[in-house]
């Protein structure tokens, strides 16, 4: 049999074409727009649909990561960029350490800006670049294909598999390959595109939603958020600075000047100042968070009678 002989493989659900969208471009503008907003609606459905397989992940990443596991995220194109950005916002958003993130896009660093399409076909660059960080039983990874077959994407994940991390596969086509090749797996069915294959539009928001999902209630189990706020954000700015100052006031009252005194001796962070405003000092607020997993709820009915304001 010849290659072009050779049988077309079914198509995946996003690579589908919707007959409803097939005048699409006679359409008026509003007919697109509302089109395109149902499409994003239905997307955070599927989300919501797949929550179970959310929280099973969670769950397990939990102890890994309270071990000091590390955090991958990995992808080729839309998605593999969609894991970028959710990653890389961790640091400034509830302080993840830097050494503690791995973030791999096929084509690498300027696959960010120029599509670099061929790059997700290389199965042997995915499988060495996971293995360049050297991968353990303490580390979590996110595999990320609309697909679900990506090459690139899943023998990193494979590979990753293998040295003993917790692998995840997030894929909007069940039957893909890389659900197979992760330990968890979570299925977001968003089906076919308004613009039949374009992975960009509803794919991509229920990826970017799983993410936020995913990211956010593990960084809210491991105590870098309270209350609502987000006690371990970075002051890279002015705002920061006063969107810390609002929180510590918030959380543990006193004076512009006390509070400024806090943030100052905790070094600019939300969840130590204000274990310095219930009355303990610096060292002995690292002690506290490193006894109770930087869990600020934890350790404020122990602190002092500061630390209940707000």
């Amino acid at each position: 049999m010849t290659q072009t002989d050779a049988p077309v493989a079914p198509l995946a659900g996003t690579e589908q074409r919707d007959p409803r969208y097939a005048d699409i471009d006679l359409w008026p503008v509003r007919s697109v727009l509302d089109a395109l907003a149902e499409a994003q609606m239905a997307a955070a459905a599927a989300v919501r649909v797949a929550v179970p397989e959310i929280e099973a992940v969670v769950v397990a990443a939990l102890p890994r990561l309270r071990r000091g596991g590390r955090l991958f995220y990995v992808g080729a194109g839309t998605s593999g960029r969609i894991g970028l950005q959710d990653g890389v916002e961790l640091g400034p958003t509830f302080g993840w350490p830097a050494e503690r993130l791995v973030l791999l896009l096929a084509g690498g660093p300027q696959a960010i800006f120029q599509a670099a399409e061929g790059a997700e076909d290389r199965e042997e660059t995915g499988r060495a670049e996971v293995l360049a960080h050297a991968p353990d039983d303490r580390d979590v990874l996110f595999g990320i294909a609309a697909s679900g077959g990506t090459p690139y994407t899943c023998a990193a994940v494979a590979a990753a598999r293998a040295c003993g991390a917790l692998t995840v596969g997030i894929s909007c086509n069940a039957a893909g390959r890389l659900l197979r090749e992760a330990e968890y797996g979570i299925t977001i069915a968003t089906g076919p595109e308004v613009i039949a294959g374009s992975t960009r539009l509803k794919a991509g928001t229920a990826q970017k939603a799983t993410l936020n999902l995913l990211s956010t209630a593990l960084m809210i189990r491991l105590g870098h958020a309270y209350r609502g706020r987000m006690v371990d954000m970075r002051v890279m700015n002015d705002k920061l600075d006063r969107r810390a100052a609002r929180m510590v006031a918030d959380l543990a009252g006193g004076s512009d000047d006390e509070i400024r005194a806090a943030l100052a001796a905790a070094g600019g962070n939300v969840k130590r100042a204000v274990l310095v405003r219930a009355g303990l000092s610096p060292g002995e607020a690292e002690q506290a968070l490193a006894r109770h997993d930087g869990d600020l709820r934890r350790i404020l009915p122990l602190a002092g009678p500061t630390a209940t304001a707000g």
